[in-house]
């Protein structure tokens, strides 16, 4: 008999996370966390959730990849005249979820958002492969279009005239900063008795609190 989905559950064992384990500053958690997760996992370790929201109250959540991250925040790139660029315009506010399945870790993010630098988004705009700059210019992203089509004749073209050059960043396109307010680390543990270390900006300092599972 095939299990129901109630039936699903696993038991987490593979380690725990102590306040002596927790630096005063997130970041530098969030740093080892991610540095394990690149070495240990099978997926790819910087795929997140984002959720937005927009002007009448509706959430709204995707998979993105996380492009950089230090003390200031965490970093994603995308098309301003997108859906989620239009919500964090009404909205900006964010949150983010790392889940890392073979480590059995759980992050969540939340903060504001702001633009990064236009200097910032050129510079990982022009790291990236050509086919990936051309197709920050081909996609009218979360439009609705004809058919696939329609994206193969605009990258078609665009080849044609960046084919001597490179092509610029388009002004629609760039990146954006979550600031925290609250970043929850969760490590999971046996007998759903997971260990949740949050941290929570007050007055300008990280508090750091234990959170029941």
């Amino acid at each position: 008999m095939k299990p129901t989905i109630a039936d699903l559950r696993r038991d987490y064992t593979r380690d725990g996370l102590t306040e002596a384990q927790a630096p005063v500053e997130p970041h530098v958690l969030f740093s080892t966390w991610f540095a394990q997760a690149v070495e240990i996992e099978t997926t790819e370790a910087n795929a997140m959730m984002l959720a937005t929201v927009d002007s009448a109250g509706q959430p709204h959540l995707r998979t993105l990849l996380l492009k950089g991250f230090d003390e200031r925040g965490f970093v994603f790139f995308t098309n301003y005249q997108s859906a989620k660029g239009e919500q964090l315009s009404a909205q900006p506010l964010a949150a983010m979820s790392f889940w890392w399945h073979d480590l059995e870790r759980q992050v969540r993010i939340e903060g504001m958002v702001e633009q990064v630098s236009p200097e910032e988004s050129d510079a990982y705009f022009h790291s990236r492969p050509m086919g990936s700059r051309l197709g920050a210019w081909a996609s009218p992203q979360s439009e609705v279009i004809a058919g696939r089509e329609v994206l193969e004749q605009r990258l078609a073209a665009l080849e044609i005239q960046y084919a001597e050059q490179q092509p610029p960043r388009p002004p629609h396109w760039g990146g954006y900063r979550v600031v925290p307010s609250l970043i929850e680390f969760w490590q999971g543990r046996s007998s759903r008795l997971h260990d949740r270390l949050r941290y929570r900006l007050k007055a300008g300092n990280w508090v750091l609190e234990r959170l029941a599972p």
